[in-house]
């Protein structure tokens, strides 16, 4: 009884810890669904992975079942169920979880059939997790992203792969299936969003504090800001006609090939990422791509970069800026469902997402999915 008691006001339980003022889906969801509102299905993909963390934290400290596991109670008020959590071999240690529509605890509550925008399936990525049984294998990808930007190669990478495609594979398509991470578990639902985007096949994705530091990354800001000084430096010699005649060549072959892309990205599931300003760990997807303004020189033309986000890439990049907020603070995952969280649409290209996802819309166009 009194395990039960404090179960029922562990710190991480969710009327505790959760979002505050968030319903479940009710008969409602079918006249009007709550999935078609952004700042829900930002709250419900937090919570998800949430849930992922909650998974190995209840592993660890023996936490079974529903009576006082704390994982559940992050994904059954949204008529959510766990399907698999994948599990590293290597340490026995949870590092995501399966979790899929709940047909039955959806009809108890008179609810029918899934709410429009609802994902059938989604695979929810944790991130790195200081404590002993799992964190020597969380550090080691770690600093693979921080040498390599990059993390192919690792076991946990083509786990996560191999499991989203199964999962394409038995939905017949991946219109109802999204991928979610927070931290070095955005990282890796990236990596993955971009490999199946390579072979045709695009997945909704919901990014929170997104790895962004690395070696590689740091030394092209250098040369960025470098290559932005040299531009500026041309923009003020006297131009011959040769050169004129190029640049109006490439503007109209730039704005082909834009419409074009803004066409095939318009039937593709468009990446949210989700940053904070004062988090050093996701900080430089806010970097502008090679301005410090929304314009910047061609020869002697101004060109303006439209405002509404990461237009080039097809990438919605919403960003919280604070001022004095103490990383910690600006890098942990309940800020997303946060009440007060006051989200803006970054204006720039990223030059981390350019460099990152503005070829996946080039490569091949979308496998037809069925859903």
């Amino acid at each position: 009884m009194e395990r039960n008691h404090s179960f029922q006001y562990h710190p991480k339980a969710f009327h505790v810890f959760g979002p505050r003022h968030i319903s479940s889906p009710g008969w409602r969801e079918l006249i009007s669904s709550s999935w078609k509102n952004e700042s829900y299905k930002r709250v419900v993909m937090a919570c998800f992975v949430q849930s992922a963390y909650l998974l190995e934290l209840d592993r660890q400290e023996n936490r079974y079942g529903l009576e006082t596991a704390l994982a559940p109670q992050w994904w059954t008020p949204f008529k959510y169920k766990l399907v698999e959590p994948l599990v590293d071999e290597r340490d026995g240690s949870i590092f995501a979880a399966v979790l899929e529509w709940d047909q039955a605890a959806a009809l108890a509550d008179f609810i029918p059939i899934r709410p429009t925008g609802a994902p059938k399936v989604v695979l929810a990525i944790r991130g790195t997790l200081l404590k002993n049984p799992t964190i020597r294998r969380d550090i080691e990808d770690d600093l693979r992203y921080l040498a390599w930007e990059s993390l192919k190669g690792s076991f946990r990478f083509e786990r996560l792969l191999s499991a989203l495609k199964s999962i394409i594979f038995n939905q017949q398509g991946s219109k109802n299936v999204s991928i979610t991470g927070h931290s070095l578990g955005a990282g890796f639902a990236l990596e993955v969003y971009k490999a199946l985007a390579a072979e045709g096949t695009y997945v909704e994705a919901h990014l929170f504090n997104p790895p962004s530091v690395s070696l590689a990354m740091s030394y092209r800001i250098l040369s960025g800001k470098a290559g932005f000084v040299w531009k500026r430096f041309k923009s003020m010699l006297p131009s011959n006609s040769e050169y004129q005649s190029k640049s109006i060549a490439e503007d109209a072959a730039e704005s082909t090939e834009s419409r074009i892309t803004s066409e095939l990205k318009q039937m593709l599931p468009m990446p949210h990422l989700y940053v904070n300003t004062s988090d050093y760990i996701c900080c430089y997807y806010n970097y502008p791509d090679g301005v410090q303004n929304n314009s910047f020189n061609i020869g002697n033309k101004e060109k303006e970069v439209k405002p509404g986000g990461n237009a080039l890439t097809g990438v919605k990049l919403f960003v919280v800026s604070k001022a004095k907020q103490r990383f910690l603070e600006a890098h942990r995952l309940k800020q997303w469902w946060s009440d007060d969280l006051e989200l803006q649409m970054a204006l720039n290209n990223s030059m981390l997402i350019s460099r990152q996802l503005n070829s996946l819309y080039t490569i091949q166009a979308p496998k037809q999915t069925q859903g």
